[in-house]
């Protein structure tokens, strides 16, 4: 059985990992409902286009399950009796444990789970890997390993911190862009055009990481590196403290996470 990697749903993550994958000579199958993403993908990136998730799975060694969460049961029980120890099931479904993974498939081959983030379109994405299968070897795990580093940055974790991990990094760019998008609005009441404003605050958000990547200061020191005394920075910090923002924000991650655990 080939090195290929087989796609069961080619969305907006599937696609961000399918062209990561091409782009490094690796060969990719797909199904999906979707036939004309299908053959955009084939197009694009020389995507094998399978007719069912059963073809997937006779064709490529490891699978990517990669359809909504409350889908997956019905996807696993057509093609559980297809896999074999020889196959490797890879799942980006969110909140579906190892365990429940094993079960669906009947445990005929090593499963494997995986969070993405929405930066992984740009090839900037955070990805955790849980390892936690004790049926996988060494061959797949760096396999798996290798396909995802070039799409962003690979952590591999325990599946008992999943969810923090998503609480974090899974749903963290929905916080970013919403402080975005409030800086913008305030660029926008202070004078500046919209389409301006939100040209300047997109550069300040990512010459902000490119510093904490490359400067090689705690955030903290960052900070204070644009806090003189008695100056507007520091005007505006302490109006944070004083509305109790960063409370605020733990305390949102932490929403998050208990939302995470209950749907898992």
């Amino acid at each position: 059985m080939k090195q290929s990697v087989g796609f069961i749903g080619v969305g907006n993550m599937g696609t961000a990992i399918i062209k990561g994958l091409a782009a490094h000579k690796i060969e990719v199958h797909g199904c999906d409902l979707d036939k004309a993403k299908l053959e955009k993908l084939h197009q694009e990136v020389g995507l094998k286009v399978e007719a069912s998730p059963k073809d997937v799975v006779k064709n490529c060694r490891y699978v990517l399950l990669a359809v909504k969460p409350q889908h997956l049961p019905t996807v696993l029980e057509e093609i559980a009796g297809d896999l074999t120890a020889d196959h490797c099931l890879l799942s980006i479904a969110a909140g579906v444990t190892q365990d429940r993974l094993k079960s669906l498939s009947g445990g005929r081959c090593p499963v494997v789970r995986i969070m993405p983030n929405t930066p992984a379109l740009v090839g900037a994405g955070v990805f955790a890997l849980c390892f936690d299968d004790q049926s996988l070897d060494n061959e797949r795990r760096d396999f798996v390993r290798a396909m995802h580093a070039p799409l962003g940055q690979v952590h591999e974790l325990p599946e008992k911190l999943f969810d923090a991990f998503t609480s974090v990094a899974g749903c963290g760019p929905a916080y970013v862009f919403y402080v975005m998008d409030a800086i913008v609005e305030a660029g926008v009441n202070l004078g500046l055009p919209r389409a301006q404003s939100t040209q300047i605050v997109k550069a300040l958000f990512s010459g902000s990481a490119k510093l904490a990547e490359e400067g090689g200061l705690h955030l903290a020191e960052l900070r204070e590196m644009v806090t003189s005394p008695a100056g507007s920075t520091i005007r505006a910090t302490m109006h944070f403290d004083r509305m109790a923002m960063r409370g605020t924000i733990v305390d949102a991650v932490r929403e998050a996470y208990d939302r995470n655990v209950e749907l898992g």
